[in-house]
């Protein structure tokens, strides 16, 4: 059973989704959660957004809770590098394709980003263009920048 509650955060309103007692989502107001979940608050969502709140407060520079993440090989070995990546840093796809030992692969670096299914706790946003320039999120890019410049701050 998948369970989704919605929280309004400084970036906006944002989805928390479990599934099998492990967070399998958080995405942004203008995606849909999974069409079998139901809407109710669990304690692991609670704990999920206890946590995010956290870390909108400065509080907070690293999470603790179960994921459940599925992708492809490649995508899971991105999204672990990705959570490799301190708080307060950013890495270009380009790096990031080298330190998952693709160094050819920027661009699917960039589609794995895309479908990461954990924004914020898998920290996709602090990945940047190679010029520095920021580049899609999800959230949108004022959303992005606001977690780039709240972990600049927290670091």
């Amino acid at each position: 059973m998948k369970h989704v509650f919605f929280y309004d955060s400084p970036i906006g309103k944002i989805g928390i989704e479990e599934s099998a007692d492990a967070i399998s989502r958080v995405f942004f107001a203008g995606d849909k959660p999974s069409p079998e979940a139901e809407c109710g608050e669990t304690p692991l969502i609670r704990k999920a957004a206890a946590q995010i709140a956290e870390y909108f407060a400065g509080k907070r520079k690293a999470f603790d809770l179960p994921l459940a993440l599925h992708g492809t090989a490649f995508q899971l070995s991105v999204w672990r590098a990705l959570q490799a990546i301190p708080i307060g840093e950013t890495r270009s796809y380009l790096e990031v394709a080298v330190a998952v030992g693709n160094p050819r692969a920027p661009r699917a670096v960039g589609m794995a980003n895309n479908r990461n299914p954990v924004a914020i706790i898998v920290p996709c946003h602090r990945v940047i263009g190679s010029n520095g320039s920021l580049v899609g999120y999800a959230g949108g890019l004022p959303a992005k920048q606001y977690l780039l410049e709240l972990e600049g701050r927290a670091a």
